[in-house]
């Protein structure tokens, strides 16, 4: 349903327009969170639901999410805007799980399972009934019946059916999953495994019933910009065509420097980087036997996947270069140190890979196109009629093809070919979890070797992400005509010599702060214990840096890359 002006839609992105609005404008937070679910149903007349109570409730829930906090428990009165001074700050602000169902949206959708519909025409033939392994089909009232008790759900009756009068049931959010993280609770509403879900998205975007939703940071990033905070956006190369057909890149940051964002730079800048310094890990690491095979890392949903599915000895297959979004903002960090930097992208995934501990102080906020566009609607931009336009430092060709399927090993690829001729490639690129599985596992069992492969969560690449406005296909074409449009194609091969050390302002994930807000959701003694571990890796990381300030001074700094992408100051590493 990507791309596709649904009810499920209007109301995801009312919610969002009316956050943002209370951020900017609200000089009374409390109430005017709590009237947003008024605002976005007035009538006494449900539109979606059985009841006005219920969308307004379910409202309420998106709210919340759209604050960054979870959802309230069903068994006790919570209002809307409990927990809210946590929330409202200028930082990142992450409660996980980033993904959640909102009980009161589920329809409770049946699991997987074969039904006899109304076509089914009795006919003596049966073939249903010859081909199941089980006997679980009779014949009752003149027509075939399917005893769930001893169907395995194999799917020969309907593939059998001359009439197509099998039908199976599935749930849209379970069969979206790629690695099967959605089941059913007690009440056989969905229920998302945290464990498991890599937080791609693609269960929030194709659940009809608009019941699964993950967590927005749009409050608190605008809460930073009015507090006045150098806030500089890093556009993710996916972002052509997400506002219109004819919405150029130079209107886009024009836009958003009116809203009052600082400076905008291309993420595929770090893309660049990512693809030149992966072709060289593949000519001196795999091509010379070291690693058998080399795993992308751009993905955040791919990658996690194959920490968990490879062993432990193959892990270091999956590329160490920086994602594009981290490489991106530690570029412009090295320039700014003091900036705020938001990643804009189409991924859900990325929110999390944004909130680790070892990214947190590279990227501090991160907003979909959706959440985007949002805020443009809250501040009365339409980009359609924007005129306005800003020129932009150009990313190559090469950097900005990794926002579709195949972009990433073909850039990798041309810059092997370009750089280190006469190597032969071996390319594999996948795109869904479920495909993604598979090759891992073909890797895991060695009938992968000397590969380079590509890993893609969602189908159809980065176009196809959770955050996106437009149809897939509309956003690979555009995508492609901006590759092709781009005035260089490859990036430097000194781009894989660059040395993109991490910000000096590390934020702990669990700060003494947050835990402080946070007292009443822990017990005493453990909470004690929590805050005694905090303070000890506050402690530790102070030495830390201390160490690292010995051998900056000891070992002395590298002079900046002439030409570096946009401008932004790049050290290059001094190698022997």
């Amino acid at each position: 349903m990507r791309g596709i002006e649904t009810p499920i839609t209007k109301i995801r992105r009312q919610v969002f327009t009316e956050v943002a609005k209370v951020a900017f404008e609200s000089e009374n937070i409390n109430d005017d969170i709590e009237a947003i679910p008024y605002r976005i149903t007035p009538s006494d007349v449900p539109l979606y639901r059985d009841s006005i109570y219920r969308e307004r409730a379910i409202a309420g829930e998106r709210v919340r999410l759209a604050m960054g906090m979870s959802l309230r428990p069903e068994s006790q009165p919570v209002h809307i805007t409990s927990g809210l001074n946590e929330s409202n700050i200028s930082d990142k602000y992450y409660e996980p799980p980033l993904m959640q169902v909102i009980p009161s949206a589920c329809a409770a959708c049946e699991e997987s399972g074969y039904e006899v519909s109304n076509q089914c025409r009795g006919c003596v033939a049966h073939p249903c009934q010859e081909v199941c392994p089980r006997g679980a089909i009779s014949m009752v009232n003149g027509r075939s019946y399917i005893d769930k008790e001893k169907c395995i759900k194999c799917g020969k009756c309907k593939a059998i059916c001359p009439y197509d009068a099998i039908a199976k049931k599935q749930r849209p959010c379970a069969v979206a999953c790629g690695v099967k993280a959605i089941s059913s609770d007690e009440h056989g509403r969905a229920h998302i495994n945290d464990e498991v879900c890599v937080k791609c998205g693609q269960c929030m975007v194709s659940c009809p019933f608009g019941a699964i939703a993950d967590k927005s940071q749009i409050f608190q990033l605008i809460q930073a910009m009015k507090k006045g905070d150098e806030v500089i956006v890093e556009l993710a190369p996916a972002v052509i065509g997400q506002f219109g057909t004819d919405v150029r890149l130079w209107k886009i940051k024009a836009a958003l420097k009116e809203i009052g964002f600082s400076e905008v730079y291309e993420v595929a800048l770090g893309a660049d980087i990512g693809a030149i310094t992966e072709a060289r890990h593949y000519v001196h690491e795999v091509t010379t036997g070291k690693l058998p095979f080399l795993l992308t890392s751009c993905c955040p949903a791919w990658s996690v996947l194959a920490k968990r599915t490879l062993p432990e000895e193959m892990v270091e297959s999956v590329s160490s270069a920086l994602t594009p979004m981290v490489a991106t903002a530690r570029s412009i960090k090295q320039k700014h140190p003091n900036s705020r930097v938001v990643f804009v992208g189409p991924c859900a995934a990325k929110k999390l890979e944004a909130s680790r501990e070892s990214v947190r102080s590279d990227v501090d906020f991160v907003i979909t196109f959706e959440e985007l566009a949002c805020i443009f609607e809250a501040k009365g931009i339409d980009m359609e009629t924007y005129e306005c336009e800003e020129p932009i430092h150009d990313a190559t060709g090469a950097g900005r093809g990794y926002a579709v399927s195949g972009g990433v090993s073909k850039a990798i690829e041309d810059c092997i070919n370009e750089y280190y001729p006469g190597t032969d490639v071996l390319i594999e690129h996948v795109e869904g979890l479920s495909e993604c599985q598979k090759m891992l596992l073909l890797a895991k069992a060695g009938k992968k070797d000397g590969c380079l492969i590509e890993g893609m969560g969602c189908p159809g690449g980065c176009v196809a992400g959770a955050g996106t406005n437009i149809p897939v296909v509309k956003g690979a074409q555009a995508v492609r005509k901006f590759v092709k449009d781009s005035t260089k194609s490859l990036p430097p091969k000194e781009y894989s010599e660059i040395e993109l050390p991490v910000s000096r302002k590390k934020r702990s994930l669990f700060s003494i702060r947050t835990l402080k807000c946070r007292k009443n959701h822990f017990t005493k003694s453990t909470y004690i214990g929590i805050m005694r571990i905090a303070k000890s890796m506050k402690g530790n990381r102070n030495n830390a840096n201390k160490k690292s300030k010995y051998h900056r001074s000891h070992t002395g700094s590298a002079g900046n890359v002439s030409g570096a992408p946009g401008g932004v100051g790049l050290s290059v590493r001094n190698r022997t």
